[in-house]
């Protein structure tokens, strides 16, 4: 179950945000019964890229058997 403040992963692409599958967001707001997700992306500088409304078709959370990686962000998307 997801909940505030989990390490969720993207599940598709969100081209116009500049995201991609696999990135990693913070849950910033649980909306009642689970149907969706406030999830904010940031740059590693701390710098927001994108608060989004999601569902959990949209995210899931994050494995502890899994290694973060990372990219540059398209600089349209900043």
């Amino acid at each position: 179950m997801i909940k505030e403040l989990d390490t969720v992963v993207l599940t598709h692409d969100i081209e116009e945000y500049g995201l991609k599958c696999g990135d990693i967001g913070a849950v910033v707001h649980c909306y009642p019964e689970g149907g969706a997700f406030e999830v904010e992306f940031v740059t590693a500088e701390g710098r927001t890229i994108a608060v989004l409304t999601l569902t959990s078709d949209d995210i899931r959370l994050m494995s502890n058997k899994e290694i973060l990686h990372v990219r540059e962000i398209a600089q349209y998307a900043i």
